[in-house]
């Protein structure tokens, strides 16, 4: 698998990119500090010279200078470099978190499932239906308000764990079920190999059929899997935030930087072009990085 993922040129360079920017995301607090700026102080507004009165950067392409490399914030004047990197934060632990739930979750129901088969088989198609046909988008739309309203006062900020957390669980809630139908399918078609047949018939527990002869063999399709999950976690949040009902102030994220710069596009489209491209990037190269691990893992993709 590993010799034909290195002669992938286009998934080494995927794989470059994604480390990449994991690596601008762990060390981002570094970075910053050594940058000498924070993603919430408002420089426009406390440094004169850099905001119009109409709050738009003073110097040409977004206010791009030694100073704010990727210029500052219409409006706020937060710096825009501090804010990218905090934002690949925001969206990597989101996608990162969700899609660790979503295989712990997945393997435990889908193999389960596949080897219990009977009663147990029909009540997980039974939930797998329901939540196939639930309008997720919808609920993610409506969960944020409803949570807000529950548990947080009104005259009080929603705390960021609980932002996070929301998203994560209903990320999680529902991207498990096709990790789950697939290693049910794979875990079916195992159960009857003779491998796991002979260790039946050498009187093998289940817990050892289980651990020591199925779950070695389901790692490939999780592992696809999770490839492509991260990618689709880190666009639906940030269309989220677009929409409002994401990550809320001042928590930085990129969704909510591409909202903000699709409100001055015309007056300063360049503070649209760093989020925009960042996020493009990212879940290309992840998306290309998942095509290239599924073609190393398929012992039937022709070279």
């Amino acid at each position: 698998m590993t010799q034909v993922f290195r002669r992938d040129r286009v998934g080494t360079v995927s794989l470059a990119v994604v480390g990449f920017f994991v690596l601008l995301a762990v060390t981002a607090p570094l970075i910053t500090a050594l940058y000498g700026k924070n993603p919430t102080e408002h420089y426009g507004q406390n440094e004169t010279g850099l905001l119009s009165p109409e709050g738009l950067p003073v110097l040409p392409n977004g206010g791009i200078s030694a100073e704010h490399w990727f210029g500052i914030e219409p409006g706020l004047g937060r710096d825009v470099f501090a804010q990218l990197l905090h934002g690949i934060r925001t969206s990597l632990l989101i996608a990162f978190a969700s899609a660790a739930v979503i295989a712990v979750v997945g393997v435990v129901a889908g193999v389960t499932a596949g080897y219990l088969s009977g009663l147990a088989d029909r009540a997980f198609t039974f939930v797998c239906n329901v939540l196939l046909a639930f309008p997720a988008l919808l609920f993610l739309l409506t969960l944020g308000p409803v949570v807000q309203t529950r548990f947080v006062g009104p005259d009080e900020s929603e705390p960021a764990w609980m932002q996070f957390t929301v998203l994560i669980l209903v990320f999680s809630a529902f991207g498990w079920v096709p990790l789950a139908m697939v290693l049910r399918t794979v875990v079916r078609s195992l159960r009857e190999r003779e491998f796991v047949e002979a260790a039946r018939a050498l009187g093998a527990s289940r817990r050892h059929l289980v651990f020591r002869e199925l779950l070695p063999n389901v790692w490939a399709p999780v592992l696809v899997h999770i490839t492509l999950a991260v990618p689709a976690i880190v666009t639906t949040e940030a269309a989220l935030s677009f929409l409002g009902v994401g990550i809320n102030e001042p928590i930085p994220d990129w969704g909510r930087m591409i909202s903000r710069g699709s409100e001055v596009f015309y007056d300063d489209p360049t503070y649209m072009v760093f989020p925009g491209v960042s996020l493009l990037v990212f879940v290309l190269a992840f998306n290309l990085l998942g095509d290239a691990v599924r073609d190393a893992l398929d012992p039937h993709t022709v070279r």
